[in-house]
Formats: structure tokens, C-alpha cells, sequence
């Protein structure tokens, strides 16, 4: 081999070598500085876990969490345990301190009240359950049917309005109350999250009422001002209910000895006058 050739040959395998360790002095640093993602321990729940639950230890476990821990995560579990759930929780999920009641409050459904709301218990039947398919954290509007006092059922009878709106369902089932000839039969009945005054509200329209719950998407939150339904309206078709015409009397004081009293009847105006020594009309 010519020796200028083989000189060429040698002085290129040195340079490669030399950039082949510089290149894996160079990666084998970034290696080894790099720092090494941390592992957080964290309880999470060994199976579904229901609303309402109280938390034992067979419900819980540990899940390996890379980098940055959830807000609010329970890093030992004897800090959930005797605590109940507040949302439904799902195996392998970590368990969050928003997702429990306080320490001592115990489970069901008073754990799941926020501070300063109230569960109100309505009953219902299968229709007015929108055939029980009112389950808990759906949201329902509440109709009211009955007859307002003070008002000529003749003309409108049952008037039917929206008593309240956009209200969130804590829960829904059975329970078993007896009928007048003390047989025992279920009822449907419906909790709903409210305030103190449409607590008020519901307790008044249980009693004196028929409440009807309507359905509605969870994303339309937007409140409707939807006008008051009367019968004789559901009846008029697309013709409006009669107007009732009524008929006012005035009184206008005259001459000194005699009273003049002008009726008025719709558009027709009539005028008549009595002596004064004849009070009645």
C-alpha cells in the first residue's frame, strides 16, 4: 500500500476516535447531570367507591405519581380512612381531600351538603321523576300546579308556573310509607340542593301543590322567564282565552240635594240621578 495513502487512512480513524469521545464524554455528562424525575406515593382507591361511602381500608391503595402531587392529594391513608365520599370515585383514582367530607362528619347524604345549602325531599311518582331517569347531579326545573287563592277558578282554573330553576339533584330512590288504610307502598322520592328560602318555597308547593320536574342539560344554565299556564289557555288553542269584561261603578257628588252615579259597562257610559233622601242605589 503507498505509504502516503496509509498515512491519510491512519490520520482519519484518529480524528474519528477523538470526535467519537468527545461526542460521548459530552452525552454522557447531559446523562448524568440530568436530574431524575421524582415519584410521589399516593392513596387512590383499590375499586369504585359510591357516594355517600365511608371509607375503610380495603377501599384504598398507593399509585406512583411522576413529578408535580394533584392539589389536594392524600399522601397516607389513614388520613381518608373513617371519612365519607362526597363524589363517586373510580379504581386506581387518587383520592383528593375535595372529594371528602371533614374528618367526623360521617357519610350519606348530609356529608355531600355544601355550607349553607339544604337537601329538600320531594315525592314523586314515576311520571314526575321523568321516569326515573332523575339521577344525582343532574339538573331540574320545578313546576308547580294548583289554584292560587283569590282567584275565580271559573274563568282560568289550574294555573301551572316554574317555581324554581336549574336545581341540582343530590339523589333519587324509594322509600316505603303507608297509605290511609295503613298498607305499607313506595314513593318515589327526589332530594334536591337548595337554599333555606327555596327550601321554604318547596315545603309550601309539597303541601298546597302538584310538582312536576322537568329534565334539563347540565351545560344550560341560563334562567327563562317563561309565562304562568292557565287551563282555559291549554283549551283557547291558538285563540286567546275571553276577556272577561267588568263593570265599575263611579260615584260623583252633584247638587247638594240630589246624586248623580255615571256606570260604566265596557265602552257604554250611562249617567243617572236620585235625590239625596234616597241613599240606596
Amino acid at each position: 500500500m503507498n505509504r502516503r495513502v496509509f498515512t491519510i487512512l491512519a490520520a482519519a480513524f484518529v480524528v474519528a476516535a477523538l470526535c467519537s469521545f468527545v461526542v460521548f464524554r459530552i452525552v454522557r455528562h447531559s446523562v448524568v447531570s440530568s436530574p431524575v424525575a421524582k415519584t410521589t406515593s399516593v392513596v387512590a382507591a383499590a375499586t369504585d367507591i359510591k357516594l355517600g361511602s365511608i371509607l375503610q381500608a380495603k377501599d384504598l391503595s398507593t399509585v406512583q405519581i411522576v413529578g408535580a402531587v394533584p392539589l389536594g392529594a392524600i399522601l397516607k391513608p389513614e388520613e381518608a380512612v373513617g371519612r365519607g365520599v362526597t363524589a363517586n370515585i373510580y379504581a386506581g383514582e387518587p383520592i383528593l381531600n375535595s372529594r371528602l367530607a371533614a374528618p367526623g362528619s360521617g357519610g350519606g347524604l348530609a356529608a355531600t351538603i355544601p355550607t349553607g345549602m339544604r337537601a329538600a325531599a320531594v315525592k314523586v311518582d314515576d311520571v314526575v321523576g321523568v321516569a326515573g331517569f332523575v339521577t344525582p347531579g343532574q339538573r331540574v326545573d320545578v313546576l308547580i300546579s294548583g289554584n292560587p287563592p283569590g282567584t275565580n277558578n271559573a274563568n282560568t282554573g289550574t294555573l301551572t308556573k316554574t317555581l324554581l330553576q336549574n336545581i341540582e339533584v343530590l339523589s333519587a330512590g324509594t322509600d316505603i310509607q303507608k297509605d290511609a288504610e295503613g298498607k305499607p307502598r313506595q314513593v318515589q322520592v327526589v332530594n334536591l340542593l337548595v337554599n333555606p328560602q327555596q327550601a321554604e318555597l318547596l315545603s309550601l308547593a309539597g303541601n298546597e301543590t302538584h310538582i312536576q320536574l322537568v329534565l334539563r342539560n347540565p351545560l344550560d344554565t341560563a334562567i327563562a322567564k317563561p309565562q304562568e299556564t292557565s287551563m282555559a289557555a291549554l283549551f283557547a288553542g291558538n285563540n286567546p282565552p275571553p276577556h272577561v269584561q267588568h263593570t265599575f261603578y263611579r260615584v260623583a257628588r252633584g247638587k247638594p240635594e240630589t246624586y248623580t252615579v255615571q256606570v260604566i259597562n265596557g265602552t257604554k257610559q250611562s249617567e243617572s240621578k236620585f235625590p239625596a233622601n234616597e241613599e240606596k242605589l
